[in-house]
């Protein structure tokens, strides 16, 4: 994959995007495949803005659990490719995504986005039909919407049991009441099922799936503390919870999803990138092995020698412009991006990248660190995270990839590197343009051998110190 001249690459939210010049993206196009699922990827805003725009639409969510199903049901994947769209819901949709190199954007789950939307939804004067879930609970979630919600009207209500068994006298309440929302809380597949084969004759402008979203609302079902569920663990919670329950979902469930994902991810790589992200995943296994009493004692020296932790993390930029969190020991002063303004024009290099020799915001230890480069160790985790790969170009702060010239987005064609061509060839002795004119070099002939020659030829440049400060 080279530039072309008459595209551009542009910096979003969470990542450099390459797309014709001048364009905009409009809502509904804003999609993904994940294990072959189209998924729509987006801000949570931008969700409740597509939901709430007036047109038709049905609306379901895939999580770990759902793709689970969808591989062996079907009636339900073929449900699922006829939805209008499909949001990403839980860790292991993500994780899914950034196995083929790919970072959604938000986790749009419907515990969390219906609620919010139907506030939306109020403000609008729009009016909200619930169906499904025990008896009684979606009247108790009724009741709970229509207070959480100014606004916003209550159409109707029929649980999934007794209520809804006849599905013609279930369609014709649902359109004589008027809704211009359906919530529809069966259960997957059921709900998605029920969906597709009814929505042709439902009237509403929005139709969703929203799985056991009438449980949480109405209280029946407690939510996972704050905390757990921004650690992204709210499953594990679930799982204590209702452990007979939910272990085949979440433990049994879960690693076969993993595996799919895995499986799913390899098969699509390019020839040669297996081989190359095996070989990161084992040497950076190794390497963390063998240089953990290192890392005790750098932690150690860094706590003695300044305030602050001695690990800090720093959005950088990654392939196709993904951002992500860089983890360095930390070699300056806790203020250091304060100060880094004021100290612009001390740059010793040419180009968009700042380096100073002798930056006043570095160090006792922090010098130490840097000659001998060890400041990058802990990057090694974010090879294992899939982030980095052991060798390529070095990952820019999004700051300096707005200031990129066309050309030097090329870099951003595979992932940054803890060390690369540039590191053995000077560092930061070699110039903005000699260097973006190294790793387009690097792009376009990684291989195997290539980078195993790289890996032994930073040895020489670490004892050698060139370019390190």
């Amino acid at each position: 994959m080279q530039y072309q001249p008459d595209t551009e690459f542009r910096l979003g939210a969470n990542r450099v995007e390459r797309q014709p010049s001048a364009s905009h993206q409009p809502l509904e196009d804003q999609s993904l495949a994940v294990l072959d699922q189209p998924i729509w990827d987006g801000t949570p805003q931008e969700a409740i803005a597509l939901c709430l725009d007036g047109r038709r639409k049905t609306v379901c969510f895939l999580n770990a659990h759902c793709a689970n199903i969808r591989a062996r049901h079907r009636s339900y994947a073929q449900a699922l490719g006829r939805a209008d769209f499909v949001f990403p819901d839980g860790i292991g949709v993500e994780l899914a995504a950034r196995m083929t190199g790919t970072r959604l954007t938000a986790n749009l789950n419907g515990t969390d986005l219906v609620p919010a939307m139907l506030q939306e939804a109020g403000q609008r004067g729009l009016s909200v039909y619930l169906l499904g879930a025990k008896p009684g609970v979606a009247q108790a979630a009724a009741e709970k919407l229509e207070a959480s919600c100014p606004g916003l009207t209550i159409a109707g209500v029929r649980d999934g049991y007794g209520q809804s068994k006849g599905a013609r006298s279930t369609v014709d309440a649902i359109n004589t009441s008027g809704a211009d929302i359906v919530l529809v809380a069966m259960g997957v597949p059921l709900q998605e099922l029920w969906i597709d084969q009814f929505r042709d004759e439902l009237d509403a402008q929005l139709v969703m799936g929203v799985g056991a979203l009438f449980d949480f609302v109405s209280g029946m079902m407690p939510r996972a503390p704050e905390p757990v569920r921004k650690m992204r663990a709210e499953w594990v919670y679930r799982l204590c919870m209702e452990p007979r329950r939910m272990a085949g979902r979440y433990l049994v469930g879960n690693a076969t999803f993993m595996t799919r994902a895995m499986v799913h991810s390899l098969k699509g790589m390019q020839a040669g990138s297996v081989e190359k992200r095996m070989l990161d995943i084992v040497l950076a296994l190794v390497a963390l092995c063998l240089l953990a009493p290192l890392f005790l004692v750098i932690l150690l020296a860094i706590r003695l020698d300044s305030r602050g932790q001695a690990v800090f993390s720093q959005r950088r930029v990654g392939e196709f412009g993904v951002e992500f969190k860089l983890f360095k020991f930390r070699t300056m002063y806790v203020d250091a991006e304060d100060r880094r303004a004021a100290l612009l024009k001390t740059s010793d290099r040419n180009g968009v990248c700042f380096k100073s020799k002798h930056d006043p915001r570095v160090t006792r230890i922090g010098r130490f660190l840097r000659k001998w480069s060890l400041d990058e160790l802990p990057q090694i985790i974010n090879v294992l995270k899939g982030d980095m790969s052991l060798v390529g170009p070095r990952p820019a702060l999004p700051s300096e990839v707005q200031a990129y010239p066309p050309r030097a987005m090329q870099r951003l064609l595979t992932k940054p590197g803890i060390t690369g061509v540039w590191q053995v060839s000077g560092r930061a002795d070699i110039s903005f343009d000699k260097m973006v004119d190294l790793d387009i070099a690097y792009v376009k002939a990684r291989t195997i051998w290539l980078d195993l020659m790289v890996m032994a030829l930073t040895f020489r440049a670490v004892l050698l110190r060139q370019g390190a400060y």
